[in-house]
């Protein structure tokens, strides 16, 4: 008999539950809800880098800092999205489902990914909920670091179009015969052979820093 540890990893969408190679799951019953949970994976990344763009300009155009620091910041906030997504990938994404809520909380936001993988309508966080998310982030960045925030988020946010583009490319395709194919294949090691390993989607380095990397 399974034990309550086990059903509540199963009810998160890890564990004994195997990935399905093709299909969809209804997370809502609720039409709008549902709807409002998937979407096409070009909207977002157009979001993203119109906004990204929106900012530099404004970076460049409005405020007093010079192309260098722009530049630098830029790198920056690219960066520091990458240790971000690892960070939100290992312990918000990866939330061990020790109650039946947070069990919920980790399928709604992930484990129905790793059970339908596949399923390129659920490959990115919904607009609707996204834009709030993105100004967020903003409004914290702003507070943190005034107007290098507009230099900074830019980065931030091709970061995350990278990330959504990898992670696109590594569901919705075969291996590709370029370099994408070390990351279809660092991420499939997370899907399909231990899902506590290879964090990173769109670069594996930080799971080299903190030894969850695996081959």
């Amino acid at each position: 008999m399974e034990s309550t540890t086990e059903k509540l990893q199963t009810m998160a969408g890890h564990g004994k539950t195997r990935p399905k190679n093709s299909g969809t799951k209804k997370l809502f019953d609720n039409p709008i809800l549902e709807a409002l949970s998937r979407t096409h994976i070009m909207v977002p990344i157009s979001m993203w880098l119109v906004l990204s763009v929106f900012l530099g300009w404004y970076a460049f155009t409005y405020t007093d800092m010079g192309a260098n620091k722009i530049a630098a910041l830029f790198a920056t906030g690219l960066i520091v999205f990458t240790l971000f997504e690892y960070v939100l990938h290992r312990y918000l994404y990866h939330l061990t489902p020790s109650t039946p809520q947070r069990a919920k909380i980790q399928y709604t936001f992930h484990g129905v990914h790793h059970e339908y993988p596949k399923d390129k309508t659920r490959l990115a966080m919904p607009p609707a909920l996204a834009i709030f998310v993105a100004g967020a982030f903003f409004g914290f960045f702003f507070l943190l670091m005034g107007e290098a925030a507009y230099a900074f988020f830019p980065g931030f946010l091709v970061g995350y179009s990278g990330y959504l583009s990898t992670h696109f490319i590594v569901h919705a395709y075969t291996p590709p015969k370029n370099f994408f194919k070390y990351l279809w294949i660092n991420h499939s090691v997370h899907h399909y052979k231990n899902p506590e390993s290879n964090y990173g989607v769109s670069t594996p380095i930080w799971d080299h820093v903190f030894g969850s990397y695996q081959k």
